[in-house]
């Protein structure tokens, strides 16, 4: 079992920057991809970005590349995403999520650890 806390989620202006922070605990060396992933009212969980813990091999959504940053600590236990020229549809609730198996495949369902998540709106 893995732990994840999420935090620095908060309030901000379109072309702003915000960076999430997500602390896991527990089996994190069984979890070979971490992931932040998304999701606004109404809409489906999407994957924002992952990270393999050993390669570093890292994946966008095409909403964000060029954006946004995924970026590790394993000597802490840490996932990182940062988040530079927010735009209002970056408002969602974020999570961060882990996994033993290939990033590669994106799908939520695949993914079997989940943080609470944190709050990012974006006012235009």
């Amino acid at each position: 079992q893995v732990q994840l806390v999420e935090s620095g989620g908060g309030s901000v202006e379109a072309g702003g920057s915000l960076r999430l922070s997500c602390a896991a605990s527990g089996a994190t060396s069984g979890r070979n991809c971490m992931a932040w992933f998304r999701q606004a009212p109404g809409k489906e969980r999407e994957r924002v970005a992952s990270i393999y813990r050993g390669s570093g091999t890292t994946y966008y959504a095409d909403s964000v590349k060029g954006r946004f940053t995924i970026s590790q600590d394993n000597a802490k236990n840490m996932v990182y995403l940062e988040m530079n020229s927010l735009k209002a549809e970056d408002s969602a609730m974020y999570y961060c999520a882990a996994k033993k198996s290939l990033c590669m495949v994106a799908g939520p369902a695949t993914f079997t650890d989940w943080g609470q998540g944190t709050q990012v709106t974006v006012s235009s």
